[in-house]
């Protein structure tokens, strides 16, 4: 049956290989247990709920992924989507988490369409290279920014917005710890490294008196709390417009460079380096972010540590299938999650915040015209805490400087009118 489901054979793998691929993917994505839930129950959503979500979403997501589309591609709960979610659009714009997850349904349901109707590629295509990447390293800073205060290692001053806290708690202590734990282990090549380090940490505070212990297994919470409680007339408003394509936007983006990258390393492109079931994947992915909108999380996207289960040998959509499994059995590990705290999670932020930004070393930083778009992108996002407000400057900016530099060249129609729609969304706000 697994044969004629996943083609084993033509792919060269067997059932072992599989599940062994999708054991050491699980364990390079299972942080998002706990990340995830401390991230969007900062917005009033219920932990407990929120972990339920998060497993059965990555769950749906990996499972559709596997049986669609055949790739050794996982899905759960994006990072960088959560933190737009939660720090920007509730925190920070003032929305409840309800129509923020109307926002993730709506974008979802455009990317659905998308996908069907193949405009993906003329939107990709439109946007240059180096911008993706300065929004992907943007997107990275935004997380160092969160993951240094959550852990008081960086602290509000009036005098100067932000300082260096008290290094001498607690906190700092715990998350400088687990950083260089997870960047070793990662050096090292061991599986899970992100996992090991927030354990690490949380056993380590637990042990010494600094965290409480809640247990490790039982039975789940209760997924009512955030069950279909998604605002989808609230999230029509116009003044979200903007919301819905930045959650669209790094959706599509985020999606579209991890099929590249892990189904490159799987060696499953064609010869022209094409990906093969593209329309597919892209389905199952936009599918995936509707169920988690309704389940109650944040945009489920593929994720990029995939690479790591490929790299033990998974080449179908058997190994997404194992780490969907993976994520059910988790969802009795919430008492685990529970006790893991802030300054546990903050170490695999800014780690994962590292990985982000290594895109900044393929722009060409001699082209000033590129450099200076690129960097207000990046900057943009941490220091007005919203990954929206970057990508809008880093458009505006790479449109105008093309412009009045006669690169009229690099320059296409799309980018010319997200541009103008982005300068009316600021003159909105600052008005």
């Amino acid at each position: 049956m697994l044969e004629k489901i996943f083609h084993l054979k033509a792919h060269r793998t067997n059932v072992r290989t599989e599940i062994l691929a999708g054991l050491t993917t699980f364990l390079a994505m299972a942080y998002i247990l706990f990340v995830n839930p401390s991230i969007l129950s900062a917005t009033g959503m219920d932990k407990g709920s929120v972990f339920v979500a998060t497993c059965l979403a990555a769950a749906i997501g990996s499972a559709l992924m596997g049986f669609i589309a055949n790739y050794p591609i996982a899905l759960a709960p994006g990072m960088g989507l959560n933190a737009f979610f939660t720090y920007t659009v509730v925190l920070h714009m003032g929305y409840t988490w309800q129509i923020a997850l109307g926002a993730v349904f709506l974008s979802a349901l455009i990317f659905f369409a998308l996908s069907i109707f193949k405009i993906r590629e003329w939107i990709i295509t439109s946007i240059p290279l180096p911008l993706r990447s300065g929004i992907a390293a943007g997107i990275g800073l935004f997380l160092a920014i969160i993951a240094l205060e959550g852990a008081g290692i960086v602290v509000a001053n009036p005098a100067t917005l932000v300082g260096l806290g008290d290094l001498g708690k607690s906190g700092p202590l715990f998350a400088m710890l687990g950083f260089i734990i997870i960047v070793v282990l990662e050096a090292r090549r061991v599986p899970g490294a992100v996992l090991i380090g927030i354990l690490a940490v949380t056993f380590l505070s637990i042990a010494l008196g600094y965290s409480q212990f809640v247990g490790v297994v039982s039975m789940p919470p209760s997924i009512a709390p955030t069950f279909l409680q998604l605002d989808i007339r609230g999230a029509l408003d116009i003044s979200l417009v903007s919301v819905v394509f930045a959650f669209l936007f790094v959706d599509v983006f985020d999606n579209s460079g991890t099929l590249i990258g892990v189904t490159k390393r799987a060696g499953l492109t064609d010869d022209a380096g094409n990906i093969p079931r593209m329309g597919k994947a892209l389905i199952a992915d936009s599918a995936a972010a509707l169920f988690g909108s309704l389940l109650g999380t944040s945009t489920t996207t593929s994720y990029i540590e995939s690479a790591a289960g490929v790299s033990a040998g998974g080449r179908t959509g058997l190994t997404a299938i194992v780490v969907g499994i993976l994520f059910l059995a988790s969802l009795f590990f919430a008492p685990l999650a529970s006790s893991v705290p802030a300054f546990a999670t903050a170490p695999a932020l800014l780690f994962i915040a590292v990985l982000m930004t290594s895109g900044l070393a393929e722009i060409d930083w001699k082209d000033i015209t590129v450099a200076a778009p690129v960097t207000v992108t990046a900057l943009t996002m941490p220091l007005t805490y919203s990954i929206a407000n970057g990508i809008a400057f880093g458009f505006i900016t790479w449109t105008v400087v093309k412009l009045l530099s006669g690169r009229t060249r690099d320059l296409n129609a799309a980018l010319i009118i997200l541009s103008i729609l982005f300068v009316i969304k600021l003159g909105w706000l600052s008005a």
